[in-house]
């Protein structure tokens, strides 16, 4: 009896320990993320309907601080420039995302947050479309388990694929920004590849960013459009955190006395994302995980693969250039 009572107390205190670690600059994503998940599925979440309710107040507010690290006169620029293929690319991959979905048959949410996690900027478009998405802990989950996978991957691989085919720095830059769904391993990819690399990268990676926007607001549209919900889903979020995200962007862009106060926000923002991440993990049950299945991480390996494949066709035949 009384080992049965302790249990729930260790949870609880190992609850409150991973969210603190969450919070620390050294723990990645990816760590949080499976942290939470290893508590949940291993000793139980004691306190699982507030950790869920949380992430629901978090993931916007993350979203809204994350605009605080972009330049909108830089991504304006990049994005003008590349306005006719950016439109064309995401489209595409959002209805290879819905073919294959289909194809795999994923769950409708589950399968379009990772079209739009590796359409747009990974994680970070996730935790945007979700909350207005109305999608389920475990759909949230299994999209970011994905795209954290496909990430590290690509970190490794693309560096030394790029210089396998040849790739200048220019092209690899684009190419990265194309295929790799998270800016950060965008970065990291570019940085790995040289200086040219990693402001091209960079760039177009951002400016790709800003269809967060447009992309999430017509969802909202569409779900509010919805005959009908499923009963478990969380109650409907109104997109309002875009008008922050771009209100918050617009600041450090046009008041320049703002920037390092902008880039202290970015920071705590993405620690506020990895917290929740651990939050969304913690969240989840073993009943939960085997009625979404193998078959979404399928369908975003098999994406991922069919985007990085023709983007890097289409840069290495001339038909994508940086201009």
């Amino acid at each position: 009896m009384t080992r049965t009572a302790s249990k729930p107390r260790f949870a609880t205190l190992l609850l409150l320990l991973g969210g603190l670690l969450a919070l620390a600059p050294f723990t990645p994503s990816a760590a949080a993320l499976v942290g939470g998940a290893a508590l949940a599925l291993g000793l139980g979440n004691p306190h699982q309907e507030r950790t869920q309710a949380w992430t629901h107040h978090l993931l916007p507010l993350a979203v809204v601080g994350l605009g605080a690290d972009m330049n909108l006169r830089a991504v304006a620029r990049a994005g003008l420039h590349g306005l006719g293929y950016t439109a064309l690319s995401l489209s595409l991959v959002l209805a290879l995302g819905w073919w294959l979905a289909r194809l795999f048959k994923v769950e409708r949410d589950a399968g379009l947050l990772i079209s739009v996690g590796t359409a747009i900027c990974g994680g970070s478009a996730i935790a945007a479309v979700a909350p207005v998405l109305r999608a389920k802990e475990q759909e949230i989950s299994v999209a970011l388990a994905t795209v954290f996978l496909l990430n590290a991957a690509a970190l490794l691989l693309f560096p030394p694929i790029g210089h396998a085919a040849g790739l200048s720095q220019d092209g690899f830059g684009l190419w990265a920004a194309l295929a790799i769904h998270d800016t950060s391993s965008v970065v990291g990819a570019g940085l790995a590849y040289g200086p040219r690399a990693l402001e091209v990268a960079t760039t177009v990676k951002l400016a790709r960013a800003l269809w967060i926007v447009p992309l999430t607001l017509g969802i909202g549209w569409l779900v509010a459009r919805r005959a009908t919900v499923a009963p478990d889903a969380p109650p409907l979020k109104q997109p309002w955190f875009i008008a922050g995200f771009l209100a918050m962007a617009a600041l450090v862009t046009f008041v320049p006395a703002l920037h390092g106060a902008g880039q202290a926000v970015a920071f705590g923002a993405r620690r506020l994302l990895v917290l929740t991440l651990f939050l969304i993990g913690a969240g989840l049950s073993r009943e939960a995980l085997r009625s979404v299945g193998l078959r979404p991480l399928l369908q975003g390996l098999v994406l991922w693969l069919l985007v990085a494949s023709l983007g890097l066709g289409a840069v290495k035949m001339g038909w994508l250039t940086v201009g």
